[in-house]
């Protein structure tokens, strides 16, 4: 049963393409990327950047008793009790 979290297209036709689409695997339209202003496309470059390299200097400067800490605490978060 459907629990209603999916967004409803408007438009008659952009529902119909959509369930094309989704069954062929092809994108039938073309749709554009949203567009960024100056400053967002600057925040998305800055943050990209950060992140590719934060993990790598995070663990560079860690200790390997903090690595391992650190990974037991993944793991039990990862792998812990759901209520």
């Amino acid at each position: 049963m459907p629990n209603g979290s999916r967004k409803r297209l408007p438009d008659p036709m952009l529902t119909a393409l959509a369930i094309v689409e989704g069954v062929t695997g092809e994108t039938l339209v073309e749709r554009p990327p949203a567009p960024l202003d100056g400053n967002g496309l600057a925040a998305v470059t800055l943050g990209r950047k950060g992140g590719l390299k934060g993990g790598k200097a995070r663990a560079a400067k860690m200790t390997t008793k903090q690595r391992s800490a650190a990974a037991k605490k993944a793991v039990r978060t990862r792998w812990g009790k759901k209520n």
